[in-house]
């Protein structure tokens, strides 16, 4: 049933996606609930109105983006490519995987990053960590979409951290979406909009290891509808590539910051980030309200430490 999206023309769906984003917000769902406690998290000083605002934008915008996604994975390799309308700072990612050490290709969730996936795959067999979603007949959709490119996807274990290491250190390239929240074993708590949170050390200990270049690359939907837009965002920062993993990832976090206010709204945030933070191992369970004033104490008792 699924696969007939197929058949179902974009516009239709984005409509469908508008629609579930009024009745979510309108029934204060679970993913509007999260996106309002995100936004008093990185967005504290902002009137409650513009927050409100900036929630419905980004519900919006990340319901849209699922509806895509699933049009990318129904639809050949071609049709994603051709969606591509514009490519800013393609030289960096040349020069990226031009690099003899290999390229690491940092996606944070912004915008559509599955429409890029097609399109990126021209440039060589990169090799990307999948893990199944807990749907069978969505894990089966997914697959096939993703098994029609050049990729080669290896699991999101020690297996698959080997796969990428070796790609690396043979001069190709893979993909990481490094704004998940990891395991315990697999993380620090360092800053990301200036709130520590657990943070996925994967990306960095790679980028110690290998000297790989980095390159940021996020997909946004053209303001008209029609189409997409890559951006490449080179990050050559020193710290990336610290030894120390607390400043690293601090720099990756400040790196993927950058990416995202480039384009603020069109970030996931419905997703759970933030987790072991100053405010509790789980901040979503808190009121926003609660969630809110505890932010603005904690940057005003910052403040002043620093004073």
């Amino acid at each position: 049933m699924i696969k007939m999206i197929k058949f179902v023309p974009l516009p239709l769906l984005r409509m469908v996606a508008r629609i579930g984003a009024s009745f979510a917000r309108m029934n204060h769902a679970s993913i509007y609930r999260s996106i309002r406690k995100n936004l008093a998290i990185v967005r504290p000083t902002l009137s409650d109105d513009q927050r409100a605002h900036l929630a419905e934008q980004a519900l919006a915008n990340q319901l849209i983006s699922s509806v895509d996604s699933l049009k990318c994975w129904a639809m050949p390799p071609s049709w994603s490519i051709r969606q591509i309308k514009s490519v800013h700072g393609l030289k960096i990612l040349q020069q990226g995987l031009s690099n003899p050490n290999g390229m690491l290709a940092i996606v944070p969730h912004i915008g559509t990053w599955e429409m890029m996936n097609a399109w990126l795959n021209q440039f060589g067999e990169p090799v990307i960590m999948y893990k199944p979603v807990k749907s069978k007949i969505m894990n089966e959709f997914i697959l096939e979409g993703r098994q029609r490119l050049n990729a080669t996807l290896v699991p999101t274990d020690s297996t698959g951290v080997k796969a990428i290491f070796k790609t690396l250190k043979q001069g190709g390239f893979s993909i990481i979406l490094p704004d998940h929240v990891p395991d315990l074993s697999g993380g620090v708590v360092v800053p990301f909009f200036g709130i520590p949170t657990l943070t996925s050390t994967l990306a960095s200990k790679l980028a110690q290891k290998t000297g790989c270049a980095l390159v940021g690359l996020s997909c946004i939907r053209c303001d008209d509808g029609d189409g997409f837009e890559v951006f490449c965002h080179d990050l050559n920062d020193a710290a990336l590539y610290d030894k120390d993993i607390q400043v690293a990832t601090t720099a990756l976090n400040h790196a993927m910051q950058g990416m995202i206010e480039a384009h603020f709204t069109h970030y996931m945030w419905g997703y759970r980030r933030f987790k072991f933070t100053p405010f509790g191992d789980n901040p979503y369970l808190l009121d926003e309200s609660e969630l809110h004033t505890q932010v603005l104490s904690y940057h005003a008792t910052q403040n002043k430490d620093m004073a």
